[in-house]
C-alpha cells in the first residue's frame, strides 16, 4: 500500500506541474499584449488640428522643423532622428499651468536620463518675448540637461504650424489673429518613426507616470 501510494503521489505531482505549466502558457497566449495607438489628425479633437489636415486618417508624421534652442544652437528633426521624444508647448512668463508642466517634464527628464533613445522638446508659444537668453535662464531654473531637453524658439508662424499640423495639440486663440495660440497642457509622445503615439495631461501626475511607462515600452525597457 505505501509503495502504491508513493507511485500515485509521483503521478499526481507530475500531473499538477504539467497542468500548471499548461495553464501558464494558455494564459500567456490569451493575455492581450500592450499596444500603443498611432494617432492621425482624424483621430484627434478637431479643435486641436488645423483644418487643412483634419481629414488625414493615416500615415501622419511630424514635419521637418528648424528652431533655436536655449544655447543658441539650431535644432532640427536631424537632432531627433531615430529618437523617441516628448513634445510640449509653453511660455516662460506663464503663471498658470506652465510651472506645473515644466516641473513634471523635469520628472520625465529624470526618468529618461540614462536612456539614449529618448529626448524632450519644448516649444515657446511666445517667441517674441522668449529669446535665447530668456530660455537659458528658464532652462537653468528647471535643471534642463542640454543633451536631453531642448527649449526652442523661432518664427511664430512656424511654431504655430508645428503645433496645429504636426503635433495636433494646440487650440486656436482669437479667430481675428491667425497666429494667436492658446497654450495647452498636452505632452505629445512621438516614436522613432515620427508618429504620434500618445497624448498626456502635463499637469497630472497620473498621466506623467503613464507617459513614463509608455516611453519605457516604446524604447524596449518594459516587457509586454
Amino acid at each position: 500500500m505505501p509503495s502504491s501510494f508513493r507511485k500515485y503521489r509521483v503521478f499526481i505531482g507530475i500531473f499538477v506541474v504539467f497542468s500548471a505549466i499548461t495553464l501558464f502558457l494558455f494564459y500567456g497566449a490569451l493575455k492581450p499584449k500592450k499596444v500603443l495607438p498611432i494617432y492621425n489628425p482624424a483621430d484627434v479633437n478637431p479643435e486641436l488640428v488645423d483644418s487643412t489636415v483634419q481629414y488625414v486618417s493615416k500615415y501622419h508624421t511630424i514635419a521637418d522643423f528648424s528652431f533655436i534652442n536655449q544655447n543658441g544652437d539650431t535644432i532640427t528633426q536631424k537632432n531627433y532622428e531615430g529618437k523617441i521624444y516628448v513634445a510640449d508647448f509653453f511660455f516662460t512668463t506663464c503663471t498658470s499651468i506652465c510651472p506645473k508642466m515644466s516641473t513634471n517634464m523635469t520628472e520625465v527628464q529624470k526618468a529618461i536620463l540614462d536612456n539614449p533613445k529618448v529626448m524632450l522638446l519644448s516649444h515657446t508659444v511666445f517667441p517674441e518675448t522668449d529669446s535665447v537668453p530668456v530660455l537659458k535662464k528658464y532652462a537653468i531654473k528647471y535643471g534642463v540637461k542640454d543633451n536631453k531637453w531642448n527649449l526652442v524658439t523661432g518664427a511664430k508662424k512656424d511654431i504655430y504650424t508645428m503645433a496645429r499640423k504636426s503635433y495636433l495639440a494646440v487650440k486656436m486663440g482669437k479667430p481675428s489673429e491667425l497666429l494667436d495660440m492658446v497654450h495647452t497642457e498636452n505632452f505629445v509622445l512621438v516614436d522613432e518613426k515620427r508618429r504620434i503615439r500618445g497624448f498626456y495631461d502635463g499637469t497630472k501626475q497620473e498621466d506623467i507616470q503613464r507617459l513614463i511607462k509608455d516611453i519605457n515600452f516604446l524604447s524596449g525597457q518594459e516587457e509586454e
